[in-house]
C-alpha cells in the first residue's frame, strides 16, 4: 500500500536511537554514538553526536583537532553555531564543560582547541544552535571525520549517519516562571490554527494540588513559530485560598468541526481533604499541606467545592484567541457516589454526526480508577456522561472507527511491574458509552510501562478514495517510560506492524503525547498532515517531520499516578 500524501509529525521528547561504531588503535579506540534526536529551536545546545576515546596505554595525551562537516544538512544556513562539550556521568551532555569554543557554521569545520586528557576514557559530545527560524522539513546532518592526537590521528568512519529532523522548542524549563510545563495536548482549529496546551506548574513540578493553571500557545504557520502563552484555566485565590490551593490540571482540549468553538477541559482542585478525606481548614500562602485527588481519600463523593475535584470547561469561540469564564459541569455529570470525575488528557473529537466527545476517567463508588466517555449533542450546551468502559483504568484516548463504534484505548493500572501479561486495555461503544465491549486486542498489542498515551484517527485521500489509519505514540516499554515510539494501524487497531514503528525516543522521557491533522480547514479532507506533541525531560516542543507511508519503518518526581 503506497500513500501518496505526506504527513507531518510534530514530537515531544529527545529522540535517541544508540547505535555504537566501535574502532581498536594501537594507543586509543574510539566509540561513536549517533542520536536520534529533534534538534530544536531556542535551545542553546543541541547534542547531535557523542564520541568516547578510550585509551589503551594508561598514557596521558592531547588531542589537538576534531574535523567535522554538515554535509547532509538541507541547508548549513539553518546552523549558528557548532560547539564541543564534556559528558556527565550518566553519559549526557554536560553543557557547563565547554572543550571546544563554538565556531560558524560551515560544511566543513576543525576545531584546535587543545584538550589535555589524564583518565582512561574522556567523552564529548558535538552540539549545534539553530538560527531563530528553521522549516520544519529541514535536516540537520552533522559527521565526525578525523581527530588528531598527540598519540595519532584517528579516521572516524560512520557509514550509520542520517539527518535529524529539526523543531521548534515551545516550551523549556523556567519559561515564563514555570518550573515545569506538562501534560499536553494539541488540536487544530477550523481555520488551520494549532492549538498547544499544557499544565503550567509554577512552584513544583509534582501534580495536584499546586499552583497550576492551564496555559495555550498558538501557532498560524503550522508550528514554525507560537505565540506568547495564554492563560485558558485559572482560578485565582478563590474562596479565599491562595493559588497554590486553587490548582487545574489534565487538560482537554476539543474542537467543534461544526461551529468552529473549541472547549478545553481541566480538573480544578480547591482545598485539600485530609487522610480521612475531611476538608482543611485554615489553609495559607505558608501551609505545607498537600495530596493528590488520584491518591487516598484526596477526592470524595459529592459534588460540592470542599468534597470532591471539579470539572471545569471554558470554550473560545474566537479561534483560541480568548476564553470565557469556566463552566463548572460537575453537578452535572458525575454521579455524586463517585469519588472522582476529571477530563483524560490530550484532545477530544467530533463525530461524524456532530456529538462532541471528551475522553475522561474518575474513581467509582469503591474509590477504584475507570475510564469512560463525556459527550455533548448540542454542541457544548449539555454534557452526558457515559458508564465506566472498564475498572483500574485511567488515562485514555477515544476514536471514532470506520463503523461509526467507539474505540477507547486506557492506560492500565494492571501492567505494572508486569511483563508477563501486558497491554493498553481497549473498549469499543456502539452506543455513546452506554455499553462496552472489550476488543480482541485488549492487554495484547500495545505494551506500556503504565502512563497516558495517545491515539488519532488520520484519513487521506488515495487514488480518489477516502482511507484512514490509525496512529498511536506511548513509551514502547514494559516497565520504563523509555523507547517512545509510534505505531500505525491499517485496519483500525486490530493489527500493529512492526515493521511500520518509529522509534522517537529511547531514553526516559515523561512519555505524555498527543497528536493532530494540521489542515487548512475543514473543507479540504484530502490534506494529510499529523502533528503530535508531547511533554519530555528535556522540555515541550514540536518538531516536524515528513515520511511516506512505505517508509514508516524508520528505523521528575512522579506522583502515585502520574
Amino acid at each position: 500500500m503506497k500513500v501518496s500524501k505526506k504527513i507531518f509529525i510534530i514530537f515531544s521528547m529527545i529522540l535517541l536511537l544508540v547505535s555504537p561504531v566501535t574502532s581498536l588503535g594501537k594507543d586509543i579506540k574510539w566509540v561513536l554514538e549517533r542520536p536520534v534526536i529533534p534538534v530544536l529551536v531556542k535551545k542553546p545546545a543541541n547534542p547531535v553526536m557523542k564520541i568516547t576515546l578510550i585509551r589503551t596505554d594508561n598514557q596521558p595525551y592531547v588531542i589537538r583537532q576534531i574535523d567535522l562537516d554538515l554535509l547532509g544538512s538541507t541547508n548549513v544556513a539553518d546552523i549558528v553555531s557548532v560547539a564541543i562539550y564534556g559528558a556527565k556521568k550518566n553519559g549526557l551532555i554536560d553543557t557547563s564543560r565547554l572543550l571546544c569554543n563554538a565556531l560558524p557554521a560551515t560544511q566543513k569545520m576543525s576545531f584546535t582547541n587543545e584538550v589535555q586528557v589524564n583518565q582512561d576514557s574522556l567523552s564529548f559530545w558535538v552540539a549545534v544552535t539553530l538560527k531563530d527560524t528553521v522549516s520544519l522539513d529541514h535536516r540537520v546532518q552533522v559527521n565526525c571525520n578525523r581527530v588528531k592526537t598527540t598519540k595519532g590521528n584517528l579516521k572516524i568512519l560512520d557509514k550509520t549517519s542520517k539527518p535529524l529532523r529539526v523543531g521548534v522548542a515551545v516550551r523549556q524549563k523556567g519559561q515564563d516562571g514555570c518550573i515545569s510545563s506538562r501534560i499536553p495536548g494539541l488540536a487544530t482549529s477550523n481555520k488551520g490554527t494549532l492549538l498547544a496546551i499544557f499544565d503550567a506548574r509554577y512552584d513544583y513540578p509534582r501534580d495536584l494540588q499546586g499552583n497550576i493553571d492551564i496555559a495555550l500557545h498558538r501557532s498560524t504557520d503550522k508550528g514554525v513559530t507560537w505565540q506568547p502563552i495564554q492563560t485558558v484555566l485559572d482560578m485565582g485565590e478563590w474562596g479565599g485560598l491562595p493559588q497554590k490551593y486553587n490548582g487545574v490540571s489534565d487538560a482537554c482540549i476539543l474542537v467543534d468541526k461544526n461551529t468552529g468553538d473549541i472547549y478545553v477541559a481541566g480538573l480544578w482542585m480547591h482545598g485539600l481533604l485530609d487522610k480521612d478525606g475531611k476538608w482543611i481548614e485554615g489553609l495559607n500562602e505558608n501551609s505545607t499541606n498537600w495530596t493528590h485527588q488520584w491518591k487516598g481519600r484526596g477526592s470524595q463523593p459529592g459534588t460540592g467545592l470542599k468534597e470532591t475535584s471539579q470539572f471545569m470547561i471554558a470554550k473560545s469561540t474566537d479561534d483560541g484567541l480568548s476564553w470565557g469564564f469556566p463552566d463548572n459541569i460537575t453537578s452535572k455529570t458525575k454521579r455524586p457516589e463517585w469519588w472522582l470525575f476529571a477530563p483524560a488528557p490530550g484532545q477530544g473529537i467530533t463525530l461524524t454526526d456532530g456529538t462532541l466527545v471528551f475522553p475522561t476517567q474518575g474513581r467509582d463508588e469503591n474509590g477504584l480508577p475507570f475510564s469512560n466517555i463525556t459527550y455533548s449533542k448540542d454542541h457544548g450546551k449539555t454534557w452526558v456522561t457515559s458508564n465506566p468502559a472498564y475498572q483500574d483504568v485511567t488515562e485514555c484516548s477515544v476514536v471514532q472507527l470506520g463503523d461509526g463504534a467507539l474505540m477507547l484505548n486506557m492506560r492500565d493500572n494492571r501492567n505494572r511491574g508486569n511483563k508477563d501479561v501486558n497491554g493498553r486495555r481497549i473498549c469499543t461503544t456502539i452506543d455513546l458509552g452506554e455499553s462496552w465491549k472489550e476488543h480482541p486486542t485488549s492487554r495484547r498489542a500495545l505494551v506500556e510501562p503504565t502512563c497516558m498515551a495517545s491515539l488519532h484517527r488520520h484519513e487521506y485521500m488515495e487514488e480518489g478514495k477516502k482511507k484512514s489509519m490509525l496512529l498511536f505514540v506511548n513509551p514502547n516499554n514494559y516497565g520504563t517510560r523509555d523507547n517512545l515510539t509510534l505505531k500505525v494501524s491499517f485496519d483500525d487497531g486490530m493489527t500493529w506492524p512492526e515493521e511500520h514503528w518509529i522509534l522517537f525516543d529511547q531514553y526516559r522521557s515523561a512519555g505524555y503525547s498527543c497528536k493532530v491533522r494540521m489542515s487548512s480547514g475543514i473543507s479540504r479532507p484530502s490534506r494529510n498532515s499529523s502533528h503530535l506533541v508531547g511533554a519530555g525531560a528535556s522540555g515541550w516542543y514540536s518538531t516536524g517531520s515528513r515520511f511516506r507511508q512505505s517508509s514508516f519503518s524508520g528505523t521528575k518526581p512522579r506522583s502515585s499516578r502520574k
